[in-house]
């Protein structure tokens, strides 16, 4: 029972080769052209999504001298991380980032306060008068609201580590990068005020976004397979439901038949004719 098995299994496997071959090239074309069709689509079609990410370290200043408690600032830092998470995407920190690619500055030359003298009668002079913060245009200006931001931002952490990364995806790689900028900035300036916090360090700015989706090869290779495998699965069907007998092994050895010979194929030529008439008069001579 095994060896026949087996050997059908041989059979079948071979069929299968056989169709391969036979239809090689079709298997060929529908192959490339629906990779192609998906390379086509996934890069003329589909829209673009640029990502760039910012790299946030928060750390909080411990006693250098007594090691245990630097250790154990440590672990409730990296506990910390998920809160940072949930505050970046907080609608406090979202709407400042929303104000800030609206109006992009950044300060050149900080404000300096008004400085004064007191003389001996207590009487207060005017040194120096206040000074006002200078600031210019620092990029493009971006119309993003912060349910927008909330749909386009996203935080990714590592674990047994104080750093995390905040991610911005939008349809351009500048967009993406003024957006990561502009939220990591802000929770750098306004966490200290949330929590207790007094160290934050942007350690890695946000760059030109990269291209994330769509996965041009990998769009490109799945239409390739999907030509691959529908391409066989029709010509396996059409081989399997065609019941045109093609040798005699079929007859004898499947339905059982026996036989009992062959019968030849005969090319007629066209100009053939068959006289009747002269066989009737040859016939009558015969007779008499």
């Amino acid at each position: 029972m095994k060896e026949q098995e087996t050997t059908t299994n041989t059979i079948d496997l071979m069929q299968l080769l056989r169709i391969c071959r036979k239809h090689i090239w079709a298997l060929i074309f529908w192959s490339v052209a629906l990779g192609v069709l998906a390379f086509a689509v996934a890069d003329f079609i589909m829209p673009a999504k640029y990502t760039s990410s910012a790299q946030i370290l928060v750390n909080q200043k411990a006693n250098k001298n007594d090691p245990n408690a630097a250790y154990t600032t440590q672990q409730a830092n990296m506990q910390l991380v998920t809160t940072y998470k949930d505050i970046v995407t907080s609608p406090v920190i979202l709407q400042e980032a929303s104000k800030r690619l609206e109006n992009p500055v950044k300060v050149v030359k900080k404000a300096k306060p008004a400085k004064y003298t007191t003389d001996a009668d207590g009487t207060r002079k005017l040194v120096r008068a206040a000074q006002p913060a200078v600031v210019e245009r620092d990029g493009k200006s971006y119309s993003v609201s912060a349910k927008q931001l909330a749909k386009e931002v996203s935080v990714s952490t590592q674990q047994q580590s104080q750093v995390f990364s905040i991610s911005a995806t939008t349809n351009t790689p500048e967009k993406a990068q003024a957006e990561a900028n502009a939220v990591a900035r802000v929770f750098r300036d306004r966490i200290s005020g949330i929590m207790n916090v007094n160290n934050v360090t942007i350690v890695a700015p946000a760059t030109m976004g990269n291209q994330t989706a769509p996965k041009v090869k990998m769009i490109t290779i799945a239409g390739f397979v999907i030509g691959l495998v529908l391409s066989f699965a029709v010509i396996l069907i059409r081989e399997m439901s065609d019941t045109t007998v093609r040798d005699d092994d079929y007859l004898t050895q499947n339905l059982g038949l026996i036989d009992l010979g062959q019968v030849a194929h005969f090319n007629v030529s066209s100009s053939f004719k068959l006289n009747k008439n002269t066989n009737k008069k040859q016939n009558k001579r015969r007779r008499v």
